[in-house]
């Protein structure tokens, strides 16, 4: 069998702000996720899958009106009229809205019950569904501790929106672990939760396809769902398939050692006109950032508004309809005088000392990391305990910091000639 994987499709998403930009193609982005949807029923159609798999957040939380949910309905009737089924389970931002609950979804779509986890069975397909939804937008509890045994000679898979056991820039919700997906023996796990693809494990294959279309700049690169393709029960391949009408690309431009405005513009337009061409003929949102310790700095800061301005018209003449600029950020810094480094490294030495000492006595360690715990208790559960956990009251967490420091302040040492 074939079906497609997909996930927070966050339909109608606001995009709030986009009124602000001179220029935006407000109506183009604002679109963007429903012609993404469209796209994946198209896919759906053109491979005659099996089945589609949602894993949650198909809306963005409370609607403007009932259009959005009659889209979405529309278009999976569309994979009704093909007999195609398609389980669906709420996400955070699905359980946030109250007229999601009383929308009449075609008899094809199966919306997984939020109270208790639960199966379904297509015994005439070769394939079994355990899945659980949110009832509300913060859940805590691990959901996939009172998921069902596998159902025997059928492939299993297991559907759910979740933080699995941490991820960057994610709210830990519905939180499990790799080895708990293991143990219930499924033989795949569609997830859903995180914007960013990640095939997270093969044995079994666990599966985040990412969203299905980005929606700011934090969001880059391609969007889609994953095909996933089966046989005799077992997975023989999982392709990341882009299903997105809009691309956005955060462009960094490094202009080390760069002297001259020209210079910087031939530079700009190296990553303008590769960021357009991995657009593949979709719209290419580009945020450009300068970084880098440069000669030209100071001019950059004296003509922002002309650098900025210069720069939109380089992304029009490239792309034309096709690019839009969305911001400009110039992140670069002055070239130190030889003044300023002998002064940081006295500074940089006298505080390599200090952290040596620190780091070699566990009653100071101890001391610190309690004068660190208010905000340590304030910090989110996410950001204290997830793949990167930052926990500044954790005496083991501050001296691997200062271990860092310590490597970063000799890395500055031993060459001055870095800023």
């Amino acid at each position: 069998m074939k079906f497609i994987h997909a996930a927070d499709i966050h339909l109608d998403s606001p995009l709030r702000g986009l009124e602000r930009y001179e220029g935006a193609p407000v109506d183009a982005l604002r679109g963007a996720t429903r012609r993404a949807l469209e796209s994946l029923v198209d896919l759906a159609l053109d491979e005659a899958v099996t089945a589609v798999l949602l894993a949650g957040d198909l809306y963005d939380g409370d609607w403007k009106d009932y259009n959005t949910g009659l889209f979405f309905a529309r278009q999976m009737e569309r994979l009704r009229a093909a007999d195609i089924p398609v389980f669906a389970v709420a996400g955070n931002h699905d359980a946030v809205s109250q007229i999601t609950r009383r929308l009449r979804l075609p008899e094809n779509v199966h919306l997984f019950a939020t109270r208790a986890p639960e199966t379904q069975v297509r015994e005439d397909l070769g394939f079994a569904v355990h899945g659980q939804g949110f009832a509300s937008r913060a859940v805590s509890e691990d959901l996939t501790r009172a998921y069902p045994a596998p159902c025997s000679g059928l492939f299993n898979i297991g559907l759910l929106h979740t933080s699995l056991d941490g991820r960057p820039d994610h709210d830990t919700y519905a939180p499990c672990s790799r080895d708990g997906l293991r143990t219930l023996g499924y033989d795949y796990w569609a997830l859903g939760h995180v914007h960013r693809h990640e095939i997270v494990d093969e044995s079994p294959w666990i599966v985040f396809p990412g969203n299905l279309q980005g929606r700011h700049a934090r969001e880059t690169g391609p969007k889609g769902c994953c095909l996933v393709e089966v046989e005799d029960e077992r997975v023989q391949r999982v392709e990341p398939r882009a299903l997105d009408v809009a691309r956005w690309f955060d462009c960094r431009v490094d202009l080390s050692a760069v002297a001259s405005l020209e210079e910087v513009y031939a530079r700009a337009e190296q990553r303008l006109s590769a960021a357009l061409e991995s657009a593949d003929g979709r719209l290419a949102a580009v945020r450009l950032r300068f970084a880098g310790v440069c000669a030209v700095h100071s001019r950059l800061q004296a003509v922002q508004d002309h650098v900025i301005n210069d720069c939109r018209a380089l992304a029009n003449a490239l792309g034309g309809e096709a690019m839009w600029l969305e911001k400009v950020l110039i992140e670069t810094r002055r070239e130190p005088s030889a003044a300023e480094r002998l002064i940081r490294d006295e500074a940089f030495g006298s505080l390599l000392s200090v952290i040596r000492d620190l780091e070699l006595d566990d009653e100071r360690l101890e001391r610190l990391s309690a004068e660190f715990s208010d905000l340590a208790a304030k910090l989110p559960p996410e950001i204290r305990r997830g793949d990167e956990p930052c926990d500044p009251g954790s005496p083991a967490f501050l001296r691997h910091s200062l271990a860092e420091a310590q490597e970063l302040l000799l890395a500055r040492l031993l060459d001055p000639g870095e800023p």
